[in-house]
Protein backbone atom coordinates (compact mmCIF):
# COMPACT_ATOMS: atom_id res chain seq x y z
CA UNK A 1 0.00 0.00 0.00
CA UNK A 2 1.48 3.75 -0.96
CA UNK A 3 2.12 5.92 1.48
CA UNK A 4 0.24 9.29 1.42
CA UNK A 5 2.78 12.09 1.47
CA UNK A 6 2.22 16.11 1.46
CA UNK A 7 4.54 18.29 0.03
CA UNK A 8 4.87 21.80 0.11
CA UNK A 9 1.18 22.09 0.86
CA UNK A 10 -0.22 25.64 1.76
CA UNK A 11 -4.08 26.68 2.52
CA UNK A 12 -5.51 29.82 3.09
CA UNK A 13 -9.14 30.89 3.18
CA UNK A 14 -8.99 34.82 1.89
CA UNK A 15 -6.16 36.36 4.11
CA UNK A 16 -5.99 33.50 6.62
CA UNK A 17 -3.16 31.39 6.21
CA UNK A 18 -4.13 27.89 7.64
CA UNK A 19 -1.12 26.05 5.96
CA UNK A 20 2.12 27.00 4.61
CA UNK A 21 4.91 24.77 3.43
CA UNK A 22 3.14 21.60 5.01
CA UNK A 23 5.01 18.77 4.17
CA UNK A 24 4.79 15.34 5.74
CA UNK A 25 4.11 11.36 4.76
CA UNK A 26 1.56 8.71 6.37
CA UNK A 27 2.89 5.49 5.90
CA UNK A 28 0.42 3.05 4.18
CA UNK A 29 -1.60 0.58 5.97
CA UNK A 30 -0.71 1.84 9.59
CA UNK A 31 -2.45 4.64 11.97
CA UNK A 32 -0.79 7.79 12.49
CA UNK A 33 -2.58 10.46 14.71
CA UNK A 34 -2.74 14.09 14.25
CA UNK A 35 -2.79 15.96 17.21
CA UNK A 36 -2.86 19.84 17.89
CA UNK A 37 -4.21 22.57 19.57
CA UNK A 38 -7.92 23.70 17.77
CA UNK A 39 -7.79 26.04 14.93
CA UNK A 40 -3.90 24.73 13.94
CA UNK A 41 -5.33 23.17 10.77
CA UNK A 42 -6.27 19.27 11.69
CA UNK A 43 -9.44 19.43 9.91
CA UNK A 44 -8.37 21.23 6.86
CA UNK A 45 -5.78 18.78 7.00
CA UNK A 46 -8.13 15.77 6.55
CA UNK A 47 -10.64 17.94 4.30
CA UNK A 48 -7.49 18.36 1.57
CA UNK A 49 -6.33 14.60 1.85
CA UNK A 50 -10.04 13.71 1.11
CA UNK A 51 -10.24 15.85 -1.68
CA UNK A 52 -13.06 18.29 -0.24
CA UNK A 53 -10.50 21.00 -0.47
CA UNK A 54 -8.19 22.48 -3.27
CA UNK A 55 -4.37 23.32 -1.92
CA UNK A 56 -3.17 26.34 -3.03
CA UNK A 57 0.12 25.05 -3.28
CA UNK A 58 2.09 22.12 -3.19
CA UNK A 59 0.99 18.48 -3.88
CA UNK A 60 -0.91 15.34 -2.26
CA UNK A 61 0.79 12.18 -3.30
CA UNK A 62 -0.52 9.08 -3.11
CA UNK A 63 -3.82 9.01 -2.47
CA UNK A 64 -6.49 6.66 -4.19
CA UNK A 65 -10.29 7.01 -4.36
CA UNK A 66 -12.66 6.33 -2.48
CA UNK A 67 -12.11 6.93 0.95
CA UNK A 68 -13.95 6.63 4.28
CA UNK A 69 -14.11 9.26 7.46
CA UNK A 70 -15.78 9.69 10.67
CA UNK A 71 -16.60 13.36 10.52
CA UNK A 72 -17.10 15.75 13.44
CA UNK A 73 -20.93 15.57 12.65
CA UNK A 74 -22.53 12.24 12.29
CA UNK A 75 -24.04 13.24 8.56
CA UNK A 76 -26.09 10.28 8.84
CA UNK A 77 -29.69 9.73 7.08
CA UNK A 78 -32.04 10.49 10.14
CA UNK A 79 -35.12 8.89 8.59
CA UNK A 80 -32.88 6.08 7.33
CA UNK A 81 -32.16 3.22 9.77
CA UNK A 82 -29.01 1.90 11.25
CA UNK A 83 -28.89 -0.74 9.44
CA UNK A 84 -29.32 1.16 5.96
CA UNK A 85 -27.07 4.17 7.11
CA UNK A 86 -24.97 1.43 6.54
CA UNK A 87 -25.78 -0.61 3.90
CA UNK A 88 -26.56 2.18 1.90
CA UNK A 89 -22.52 2.99 1.88
CA UNK A 90 -20.94 -0.14 1.50
CA UNK A 91 -20.28 -2.56 -1.35
CA UNK A 92 -23.27 -4.95 -2.32
CA UNK A 93 -20.75 -7.90 -1.31
CA UNK A 94 -20.18 -6.55 2.32
CA UNK A 95 -23.53 -5.85 2.99
CA UNK A 96 -24.66 -9.00 4.59
CA UNK A 97 -21.92 -7.91 7.02
CA UNK A 98 -23.29 -4.96 8.09
CA UNK A 99 -25.67 -6.39 11.01
CA UNK A 100 -22.84 -8.09 12.67
CA UNK A 101 -20.88 -5.31 12.36
CA UNK A 102 -23.28 -2.77 14.35
CA UNK A 103 -24.34 -5.69 16.58
CA UNK A 104 -20.64 -5.83 17.76
CA UNK A 105 -20.82 -1.94 18.26
CA UNK A 106 -23.78 -2.99 20.82
CA UNK A 107 -26.39 -1.78 18.44
CA UNK A 108 -28.07 -5.14 18.07
CA UNK A 109 -31.44 -4.50 19.09
CA UNK A 110 -31.83 -0.65 17.39
CA UNK A 111 -30.73 -2.19 13.55
CA UNK A 112 -33.85 -0.96 12.02
CA UNK A 113 -34.51 1.78 14.72
CA UNK A 114 -34.45 5.39 12.83
CA UNK A 115 -31.42 7.03 13.43
CA UNK A 116 -33.16 9.97 14.42
CA UNK A 117 -34.40 7.68 17.38
CA UNK A 118 -30.98 6.73 18.57
CA UNK A 119 -28.44 8.99 21.21
CA UNK A 120 -25.90 10.33 20.26
CA UNK A 121 -23.38 7.69 21.14
CA UNK A 122 -25.33 5.19 19.16
CA UNK A 123 -25.25 6.97 16.44
CA UNK A 124 -21.58 7.74 16.65
CA UNK A 125 -21.68 4.30 16.60
CA UNK A 126 -23.85 3.84 13.35
CA UNK A 127 -21.16 6.17 11.73
CA UNK A 128 -18.00 4.40 12.48
CA UNK A 129 -19.22 0.91 11.54
CA UNK A 130 -20.55 2.73 8.05
CA UNK A 131 -16.72 4.31 7.55
CA UNK A 132 -15.21 0.60 8.15
CA UNK A 133 -17.69 -1.06 5.89
CA UNK A 134 -17.29 2.04 3.05
CA UNK A 135 -14.63 0.95 0.51
CA UNK A 136 -11.41 2.91 0.68
CA UNK A 137 -7.81 2.62 1.66
CA UNK A 138 -7.66 4.97 3.82
CA UNK A 139 -10.30 6.15 6.24
CA UNK A 140 -10.07 8.82 8.06
CA UNK A 141 -11.30 9.70 11.76
CA UNK A 142 -12.07 13.42 12.94
CA UNK A 143 -12.71 13.07 16.65
CA UNK A 144 -14.79 9.35 16.29
CA UNK A 145 -15.23 8.84 19.69
CA UNK A 146 -17.03 12.22 20.59
CA UNK A 147 -20.12 11.67 22.92
CA UNK A 148 -19.10 7.92 23.91
CA UNK A 149 -18.84 7.22 27.60
CA UNK A 150 -15.50 5.09 28.92
CA UNK A 151 -16.77 1.63 28.57
CA UNK A 152 -18.64 2.54 25.03
CA UNK A 153 -15.43 4.03 24.09
CA UNK A 154 -13.11 0.65 25.09
CA UNK A 155 -15.53 -1.41 22.70
CA UNK A 156 -15.15 0.78 19.46
CA UNK A 157 -11.50 1.10 19.97
CA UNK A 158 -11.49 -2.35 20.33
CA UNK A 159 -13.51 -3.24 16.51
CA UNK A 160 -11.23 -0.44 15.32
CA UNK A 161 -8.18 -2.49 15.95
CA UNK A 162 -10.11 -5.58 14.70
CA UNK A 163 -11.56 -4.10 11.39
CA UNK A 164 -9.34 -1.86 10.15
CA UNK A 165 -5.90 -4.05 9.31
CA UNK A 166 -4.22 -3.15 5.92
CA UNK A 167 -5.88 0.06 6.13
CA UNK A 168 -4.02 3.82 6.23
CA UNK A 169 -6.01 5.16 9.37
CA UNK A 170 -5.59 9.51 10.04
CA UNK A 171 -6.86 9.91 13.51
CA UNK A 172 -7.77 13.53 14.92
CA UNK A 173 -7.82 13.44 18.61
CA UNK A 174 -6.80 15.21 21.46
CA UNK A 175 -6.54 12.14 24.04
CA UNK A 176 -3.04 10.41 24.32
CA UNK A 177 -4.95 7.35 25.80
CA UNK A 178 -6.83 6.61 22.03
CA UNK A 179 -3.59 7.41 20.02
CA UNK A 180 -1.80 5.04 22.44
CA UNK A 181 -4.48 2.41 21.85
CA UNK A 182 -4.82 2.42 18.10
CA UNK A 183 -1.87 4.51 16.28
CA UNK A 184 2.02 3.75 15.58
CA UNK A 185 2.79 7.40 14.95
CA UNK A 186 1.83 10.81 15.99
CA UNK A 187 1.88 14.04 13.92
CA UNK A 188 2.26 16.60 16.25
CA UNK A 189 0.53 19.76 14.48
CA UNK A 190 2.00 22.32 17.72
CA UNK A 191 3.93 24.45 17.81
CA UNK A 192 2.81 25.26 14.22
CA UNK A 193 5.77 26.82 12.05
CA UNK A 194 3.65 26.55 9.12
CA UNK A 195 0.72 28.86 10.61
CA UNK A 196 0.00 32.73 10.71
Amino acid sequence: MKDLVLEHVEKRYGDKVVLRDFSTRFPGGECTCIMGPSGCGKTTLLRLILGLETPDGGQILGRSFPMAAVFQENRLFEDFSALSNVTAVCPRERRPEAARHLMALGLGESLHAPVRTLSGGMKRRVAVARAVLAPGEVLVLDEPFTGLDRDTKAAVLAYLKDHTQGRTLLLVTHDPAERDALAQHTLDMAPAAWME
